[in-house]
């Protein structure tokens, strides 16, 4: 919202909430409708707006997707800050304007069809002489008036009540360059329609030049707002008046921090003429292609479910930011999702999604493009494990501090939780960890206070077992149903054996639950029972009278930048053990020390490592 909204803020459409597209719904049957049946007074441009529509939220959504992958990469990156859950949200509606202008096509035509002659309004396909005055009438009154417009929305008055809205987004996103309050979108609309209307009144204009001139405003749109330069500078050295001609993503960057320069749409001439152009324009240009980032530490993740791949920072942003949401519109999208899986199973290699900042640290987030199904079966480990061990060495070789393997990556069967890494590469400097230390540490801060037996429940990973051990240091016995498993934990703490205790009953009202919970089990715990996973994947939810804690995870600290997407299945502003393994991991490299130290909370790194497995990770049982 702007600072004080004025009239028409808000979009007519807005309690519709996800169904607004049911506005387009009567336009696009008719037309369809008469199209095939032949109607008279309807052609193929009426027929061809709703798919024409489609395009251009894919060709907005691929922007959106290049933009954050480039971004995360961090290389010739223009402004070099974090977006945030409230840029995400508040930029969640820019498909509004696409349902606009499709209302607006097709009542333009409904209502010229029964004004202008039949031969104005019948469409051909290609037009030449339309769309040289297309593209003549857009370099001069549209670009003219347009830059006046800016200039005035940026008075006081205006701004505050509509622009500033659009300039609450320092840091810009392909989709932020549509995102204005409702009216500012119908004086745009006028302005863009001057080409439009003009060859239809003379009888010049085609299906082709419309699109393309439309698709054009698209492409420049979200190339001013990528916030990633990729325009070379040797093309205005060999022809110098381009430079007037075509603006630059790093040009319309200053606009949006400097706010009082550099108003042009596409074209800077009006910049050059009144004054406006920003001095560091030039400087801007070359410092953000010469600009390249290496990180200092990777949280290696995979994919999960066949249609997670719409949930990553790269894919959907209103998913990725609320992976939550109800997703039913994706199985329309299953040809695609298969495609995907196909494209990964065939040239899969990781790749970057995500980027942070911790102060001084770099932080990465890369994904092997394998599903979690691919990890179940034992025929799929080797192509698993060479990704994961490429993604090591390509991250040693990009000197890389640490690396911690997220979810499945760190399996004791796929690759003993990383230890099979470090076995075969004895010389690694890279530090390779898999947050099972942090994550006993949050699990034994999650029992509440005064509890006196919990029941361990799942799989004993390394992970169950040290929060055993944890948990009897402090005096809460851990109870166990299976007797091969209390043997195996007598065993292995033989010095807090006292502490374990064998049940035949589920009255236990805390339960730390693994992969291997049936549902059976899940159904015989009394009302009340506190689930909480120690494993990687929560637990299918089946009992509404039970509470069922998060997968180990903790708040993200005001410090760490640029965490505007929600990771796996965390609420926003959560990240997991595996996440937060790798942040203080690579604090305690660069600073060379025992301890890490953010935002008041100290974690201590106590001398009980593991034998086998990583060559970075430990157990912390300290506060």
């Amino acid at each position: 919202m702007a600072s004080t909204p004025g009239i028409l803020t808000d979009w007519p459409w807005k309690p519709l909430g996800s169904f607004k597209y049911v506005v387009l719904a009567p336009w696009a049957i008719h037309s369809t409708n008469s199209f095939i049946f032949g109607e008279e007074g309807t052609d193929l441009f009426d027929f061809l707006i709703l798919p024409f529509l489609l395009w251009r939220m894919l060709h907005n959504q691929i922007w959106i997707s290049l933009s954050r992958y480039q971004t995360a990469k961090g290389k010739a990156t223009i402004i070099d800050k974090g977006l945030e859950f409230e840029q995400v949200d508040r930029e969640r509606n820019w498909d509004d304007q696409i349902i606009f202008n499709g209302i607006l096509f097709y009542l333009v035509m409904f209502l010229a069809k029964r004004v202008l002659p039949r031969a104005k309004t019948d469409f051909p396909l290609w037009r030449g002489d339309g769309f040289v005055m297309t593209m003549l009438l857009h370099a001069g009154p549209v670009e003219y008036l347009y830059y006046w417009l800016h200039r005035a929305l940026h008075h006081h008055f205006l701004y505050s009540r509509y622009h500033s809205h659009h300039h609450s987004s320092i840091v810009t996103e392909p989709i932020t360059s549509v995102v204005h309050p409702f009216a500012e979108h119908i004086t745009y609309f006028m302005l863009f329609a001057i080409p439009m209307v003009t060859t239809l009144l003379t009888g010049t204009a085609s299906i082709i030049s419309y699109f393309v001139y439309i698709s054009y405003i698209d492409f420049m749109n979200n190339m001013g707002h990528c916030n990633f330069e990729f325009i070379p500078t040797w093309i205005f050295s060999i022809f110098p008046p381009l430079k007037y001609l075509m603006y630059t993503p790093s040009y319309h960057s200053l606009h949006h921090t400097q706010f009082q320069t550099n108003y042009s749409l596409f074209m800077p001439i009006y910049d050059y003429i009144y004054g406006t152009m920003d001095k560091f324009s030039d400087a801007r240009h070359e410092s953000s292609l010469n600009k390249e980032e290496s990180p200092d530490a990777v949280y290696l993740s995979h994919l999960t479910t066949n249609k997670s791949i719409y949930q990553l920072p790269l894919g959907f942003a209103s998913l990725a930011s609320n992976p939550n949401t109800s997703t039913w519109y994706l199985w329309l999208l299953w040809p695609v999702t298969l495609c995907s899986i196909m494209l990964t199973w065939i040239f899969g290699r990781s790749f970057v999604i995500e980027r942070q900042h911790f102060d001084k640290l770099r932080l990465q987030t890369w994904v092997i493009p394998k599903y979690s199904w691919q990890y179940m079966l034992s025929w799929q480990n080797e192509a698993i494990n060479r990704l994961i061990e490429q993604a090591i060495l390509e991250a040693e070789g990009q000197g890389v501090k640490v690396i911690s393997l997220g979810l499945l990556n760190q399996g004791e069967e796929l690759n003993s939780y990383g230890g099979l890494y470090v076995r075969r590469h004895p010389q690694l400097k890279i530090k390779v960890v898999d947050g099972s230390s942090l994550a006993v540490a949050i699990i034994l801060n999650s029992i509440p206070k005064g509890t006196t037996q919990v029941l361990l429940r799942g799989k004993l990973t390394k992970v169950a077992i040290a929060i055993a051990f944890g948990l009897s240091k402090r005096g809460i016995q851990v109870a166990t149903l299976h007797q091969a498993e209390y043997w195996k934990l007598t065993q292995l703490l033989s010095s807090t054996e006292s502490r374990l205790v064998l049940e035949k009953t589920y009255s236990q009202k805390i339960w730390l639950v693994g992969n291997g919970l049936t549902e059976q089990e899940q159904l015989s715990a009394a009302k009340g029972t506190i689930f909480v996973p120690f494993s990687q994947f929560p637990p299918k939810q089946l009992r509404r009278d039970c509470y069922y804690h998060c997968t180990p995870a903790m708040k993200i600290p005001k410090s760490l930048e640029n965490v505007y997407s929600c990771e796996n299945w965390c609420q926003g502003g959560v990240m997991s053990a595996g996440l937060g393994s790798v942040v203080m991991m690579a604090e305690t490299s660069r600073c060379s020390s025992t301890g890490w130290n953010g935002d008041g909370d100290v974690v201590r790194w106590l001398a009980i490592r593991e034998t086998q497995g990583s060559n970075g990770d430990v157990f912390e049982f300290g506060a």
